[in-house]
């Protein structure tokens, strides 16, 4: 082949592509919860999450007795998906039913007296140690701290300390999965802030470097525009940030949206979730959704019913919106958690196999459907999740 410029190098390539695949290592391929449960600090003890999982399984038996009932509520589902899920939940609510678990010491557990504070989380240190020991520990567990734009980090501070403390103590070593919430990040300042304090508790706790990392909390539009205006944001905090979890109530309150309207579906979240995509897309950071914050207004079906299509309806959301994970404020929630995520995963399994099969095979998928590379990755993707959440 004859050649115009003969050489071909590119001064800066190499350093460049060094920089790329830093900045962007990509999604990491492992496993992440659906949901976060959040359960206030001082209504935590080590039968939580037995009990929740046992309350909801008496929900699910109580107002889903059928298959009809399941499809009446989440589907139509076709064939026997109804079935499947149904069989799916039920055994998920008896085994697993949390699989991330956030002690709250925030918002759900408001403002108390130092000392109060300092003694319920020894308490929740030592809840944790019990449910270690007991194998009732969720896969991901950690707790949820105050905002450094409350005006005391040290508050912040002092119980994330002796909560690890006192786990540590307990336990021997920091069982793993752990991870702390850093909510209502005004100021970009604080991330900076808080990351810095994390290498010196693993130094005095004896922890390996970079055990400990935590998630950031979108709940205001200044974050928002902070995360636009700042690309060096996830390199800075040096493998610190796992993940970025939105905000929803927090966040429509402070656009001044009224009260009927504060929502996770509404337009407002949805831009809100796109500029998180955007910002953090490629990093590695994982993204969670918000919450329904509504329970059954009674024990009645219809009451239970409506809870769960409210809910199921709102996952459906945020999964058609690429957020595959959500918080959980209830018992309740759990079953239309785990139906919702089952069902959606469920209903297109199959066809991207067949997709994904015909491209390694060069041949026609069908029904017109011509695949690029990308959506090929997609489909790949989207199979691994399906595999990793349904526990196949």
């Amino acid at each position: 082949m004859r050649l115009t410029l003969g050489d071909h190098d590119v001064p800066g390539a190499g350093a460049a592509l060094g920089e790329q695949a830093e900045r962007y290592p990509g999604p990491t391929g492992a496993w992440q919860p659906v949901h976060t449960v959040y359960v206030p600090a001082d209504r935590f003890d080590r039968e939580t999450v037995r009990s929740w999982g046992a309350a909801a399984l008496g929900l699910m038996e109580s107002h889903l007795p059928g298959d009809a009932e399941l499809s009446s509520v989440f589907g139509p589902l076709p064939g026997g998906l109804a079935s499947d899920v149904r069989r799916r939940v039920a055994r998920k609510l008896a085994a697993e039913p949390v699989e991330d678990l956030r002690i709250d010491f925030e918002d759900g557990y408001g403002v108390r007296p130092g000392a109060e504070e300092d003694a319920h989380a020894e308490a929740a240190a030592e809840a944790v140690a019990a449910m270690r020991s007991s194998g009732t520990l969720p896969r991901r567990w950690g707790i949820r701290v105050k905002s450094f734009a409350d005006g005391d980090p040290a508050r912040a501070l002092r119980t994330l300390d002796g909560f690890l403390t006192g786990v540590v103590e307990r336990v021997g070593s920091l069982p793993d999965g752990f991870t702390v919430t850093f909510p209502k990040v005004l100021m970009e300042a604080y991330l900076g802030q808080f990351a810095g304090r994390l290498p010196l508790l693993e130094e005095g706790l004896r922890l390996p470097p970079g055990t400990l990392r935590f998630e950031m909390q979108v709940e205001a539009p200044q974050t928002v525009m902070f995360l636009l205006r700042s690309p060096d944001l996830v390199p800075s905090l040096r493998g610190r940030l796992a993940a970025a979890h939105f905000g929803v109530f927090d966040y429509t309150a402070a656009c001044g949206l009224p009260p009927a309207e504060q929502r996770l579906d509404h337009p407002v979240c949805d831009h809100a979730r796109e500029v998180i995509r955007t910002a953090l897309a490629g990093t590695g950071v994982e993204l969670s959704d918000g919450s329904l914050a509504a329970s059954p207004a009674s024990d009645s079906t219809g009451d239970v019913h409506a809870l769960w299509r409210a809910h199921a309806g709102m996952v459906r959301h945020s999964l058609r919106h690429g957020f595959y994970q959500g918080w959980d404020m209830h018992p309740s929630h759990l079953v239309s958690r785990y139906a919702t995520v089952y069902a959606f995963h469920l209903a297109g399994r199959d066809a991207h196999a067949e997709r994904v099969r015909a491209w390694e095979a060069r041949r026609d998928a069908g029904g017109g459907v011509m695949d690029e590379p990308a959506t090929i990755k997609t489909l790949s993707t989207a199979l691994h999740r399906a595999s990793l959440a349904l526990g196949d």
